[in-house]
């Protein structure tokens, strides 16, 4: 039986417990994180499963890669590192509309072909869903619906059913009547997502989480969420636009900053096989700085375009705006443009923008966003079958970036003639036939290529 209800304060971004309230977390660190909740001590919930528990030796277990399971959609596998592994527990974040529930959808539509799955909703209704799934097609028996939030009820059924994989939208719907605290909070987060993560262990099952973000763009509720769950995804992207990035920022089982591509249509969520074409799609012909330059997302080279605009300032305030790109890292350049060159770019405003509206912050983008800044200076256009791609150091050095021959057969790939490399890359990128490698040591050596 339940003692009496008793206040304790969570930090929200660790998880720390205190039974007073503090201004800064002493385990993160975090300032004004703690929340006070009101909790009930009650014996501990355990989830019971038939696994029995032994000691084995590690040479003893057999892990192939090849028991993954495909969801049919390839972005999706290739963030997950090749596909879904079973017992697994998967975290998915994002904006409120951004298609979260409606790529886990997919995903069920497409495995429910040949897996026993399980959609548990607990922020729409079996018919909601239902005219949700109209749009995308034709949905297989296989796929079973639960609208539901109590935890214990979801545990038993799970238990009951088995079945082969889980989607929850959302953890922060999810409450335990052994938890006295309200859905949503520190303690029903955790407690929730320690029972899925013991099923999904347990009993082999692959569980996806839908989590809100707050408006920071982090996953609602303690960071020990992210801790407990083998992958975090995170879906990026304007409601307003029609592309989405599913992004991978933890991955126990493949490679991180894995990213995939989407368009949202009226029937769902489509796949962007080449997302460099579609990135330069409107690409302005003979236009000052617009150049296009290389970065690496994962395994996976991503043609960009970026584009300056530098005009006469008419406040003693010079202006600088950079959408889509670090602004202190814009700032840092035009220093270095202004020490190691000369340009007078105190007087001017300064407008960056990274084209299509995508997010880049790898330094291998520096060298094309300093060309772009000059060339509007100069109001001088750049080839456009010219790339670029470096980092850009405070002397001006341009230093070498990772992978520089794929990022070449990218640019090879879609037509370009020209690729401007730093110079200690070089000699990693083989002769490819159609395409001219030029090496840079200095942004000087850079300029004097315009």
């Amino acid at each position: 039986m339940a003692k009496a209800k008793k206040s304790v304060f969570f930090c929200q971004n660790c998880g720390h417990e205190e039974t007073k309230w503090l201004g800064q977390c002493p385990a993160c660190k975090e300032w004004n994180s703690f929340v006070e909740e009101k909790v009930s001590v009650t014996k501990s919930s355990t989830v019971k499963t038939a696994r029995e528990t032994q000691v084995v030796s590690l040479s003893e277990v057999s892990a192939d890669d090849h028991t993954r399971v495909l969801t049919g959609i390839r972005e999706l596998d290739r963030v997950l590192g090749g596909g879904i592994v079973p017992g697994s527990l998967v975290l998915v974040g994002g904006d409120p509309g951004i298609g979260k529930s409606t790529l886990l959808l997919q995903v069920c539509q497409n495995l429910s072909q040949t897996k026993h799955t399980l959609y548990i909703s607990g922020e729409e209704s079996l018919a909601q869903i239902k005219l949700r799934a109209n749009r995308m097609g034709e949905f297989k028996e296989n796929l079973k619906l639960l609208c539901e939030t109590n935890l214990e009820t979801i545990r038993t059924v799970i238990e009951n059913q088995r079945p082969e994989m889980v989607i929850i939208d959302s953890i922060q719907t999810m409450y335990s009547e052994e938890v006295a605290s309200a859905p949503g909070s520190v303690s029903q987060v955790r407690e929730s997502t320690n029972v899925f993560m013991q099923l999904a262990k347990g009993l082999g099952i692959s569980i996806f989480i839908v989590g809100h973000v707050t408006k920071e763009g982090t996953v609602a509720g303690p960071r020990v969420l992210e801790h407990m769950v083998d992958t975090v995804l995170y879906f990026e992207g304007d409601r307003h636009a029609s592309y989405r990035i599913l992004r991978g920022v933890k991955n126990r089982f493949g490679s991180t900053n894995e990213i995939g591509v989407f368009e949202m249509r009226q029937n769902g969520l489509v796949e962007v096989e080449n997302p460099s074409e579609y990135m330069l799609s409107g690409k302005p012909e003979n236009a000052s700085g617009s150049v296009v330059a290389c970065s690496m997302e994962g395994t996976r080279p991503i043609l960009i375009e970026i584009q300056a605009l530098v005009c006469q300032s008419n406040f003693g305030l010079p202006r600088r705006t950079a959408a889509g790109t670090d602004y202190n890292r814009v700032n840092l350049l035009m220093a270095v443009l202004e020490k190691r060159i000369g340009l007078p770019l105190s007087n001017y405003d300064a407008y960056v923008n990274i084209a299509g509206g995508i997010k880049m912050n790898e330094p291998a983008i520096d060298l094309g966003i300093v060309m772009a800044l000059v060339s509007s200076y100069k109001n001088r256009p750049i080839d456009e079958k010219m790339i670029v791609f470096g980092e850009v150091g405070l002397s001006g050095e341009v230093r070498a970036v990772n992978m520089p021959e794929q990022r070449v057969g990218e640019a090879k790939k879609l037509g370009f003639e020209t690729c401007i490399i730093p110079e200690v890359c070089r000699e990693m990128v083989k002769e490819i036939k159609g395409i001219k490698v030029v090496g840079v040591r200095t942004i000087n050596d850079a300029m004097n290529l315009l």
